[in-house]
């Protein structure tokens, strides 16, 4: 199985609504055209992005999908906190 397609460009903190960059996801072989909000390649994108930003640690992001969504994004170490607002799609129980 391949992953998916990360698309980002840099944004600008002054203007396009303060966000540091912009992102978008796709993976259609797998059913998805595009993602809505996708917190694991953000995992990967704020390490690189807090590198080309001079070693920003806090910023925020934009995914630029039809439904759109915004990530407060903090990199700690080997680590990435992910903030933002959400909508749940699906509920359930995993019995084993």
């Amino acid at each position: 199985m391949f992953g998916g397609v990360v698309a980002t460009v840099r944004g600008d903190a002054e203007a396009f609504g303060g966000y540091d960059f912009f992102s978008r996801y796709f993976r259609p072989w797998d059913g998805v055209p595009e993602d809505f909000v996708t917190g694991s390649s953000h995992t990967v994108l704020a390490p690189y992005w807090s590198e080309q930003l001079k070693g920003k640690k806090e910023m925020y992001a934009y995914q630029c999908s039809k439904r759109g969504g915004e990530l407060s994004l903090r990199v700690r170490g080997s680590r990435v906190e992910i903030g933002g607002n959400f909508h749940v799609v699906v509920k359930g129980a995993i019995h084993l």
